[in-house]
């Protein structure tokens, strides 16, 4: 008797463990595809999978079994609503590291370094330097906080909330959940470099002004300088308090996430 008739006959049905497996790698996968850090080219393609897999199948056993595949419509809408809702919940991470992006372009405009760029791992185009520093702090802290725990908690809680399956409930209040973080975003990336970006508008107003009562000092030449030196120095005063409103903007990605699926 062969391995999976013998299997079978045990009770044990590989092809359906593995059917329920794939289910809920839909949701985890999308969810990942669209992360920071872990998703885009950030990570290989393989590792990626390696871990939806691994991930769907430690959460698969803990959960009520998905309905039954078939090639048919219903089956069809049960795969477009788990890319859906994976990516709605990739996406508020997303949108907070997004935060951080947007504050280290708006200090680097402050700090005459908007012509430095870099690669960015999280979209694949250039970005400036200090949105790259944010963009690395922000996934340090995401790591340090166990918000990659929270994360799989989140994704655990989804299929409770939404098994697979279940027609969502509100779609108005779903499609709208993405555009409705994006005000939170913006709110706490402008607050993340508003002192430094106003510090800087203090220091390049004096040479301003003084470019003007002491045009033989050449004053401008000096701007630049003195800018990026006060530039780094309040950066490295702001880096020490980074860590609570980072923490705060990812609880409130966390919560968003989970009204998603209610």
């Amino acid at each position: 008797m062969d391995t999976v008739t013998l299997t079978t006959v045990d009770g044990l049905n590989l092809f359906a463990m593995l059917g329920t497996v794939l289910w809920h790698a839909l949701r985890i996968g999308a969810a990942f595809q669209v992360l920071p850090v872990l998703g885009g080219r950030s990570l290989p393609v393989r590792a990626r999978l390696i871990v939806t897999i691994a991930l769907a199948a430690a959460i698969s056993t803990v959960l009520p079994a998905p309905p039954p595949a078939a090639v048919d419509a219903v089956t069809v809408l049960n795969v477009v609503r788990e890319f859906a809702i994976g990516v709605a919940i990739g996406m508020m991470l997303r949108l907070a590291f997004e935060a951080g992006r947007l504050a280290g372009e708006m200090v680097s405009q402050g700090m005459g370094l908007a012509f430095a760029t870099l690669a960015d791992p999280l979209s694949g185009a250039s970005s400036q330097v200090l949105a790259q520093w944010f963009y690395l702090v922000f996934a340090l802290l995401f790591f340090t906080l166990d918000a990659h725990l929270a994360l799989v908690q989140v994704l655990a809680d989804s299929y409770r909330a939404l098994p697979i399956g279940t027609p969502i409930a509100d779609l108005h209040a779903f499609a709208a959940s993405v555009p409705l973080f994006f005000n939170t975003v913006l709110k706490a990336g402008v607050l993340l470099a508003l002192p430094v970006t106003i510090a800087l508008l203090a220091v390049n107003l004096a040479f301003g002004v003084l470019a003007r009562a002491a045009a033989q000092l050449h004053p401008m030449a000096l701007g630049l300088p003195v800018a990026l030196l006060a530039g780094l120095m309040l950066m490295a005063v702001l880096a020490r308090g980074l860590q609570a409103p980072v923490e705060a903007l990812f609880e409130q990605a966390f919560t968003a996430a989970r009204a998603i699926t209610g």
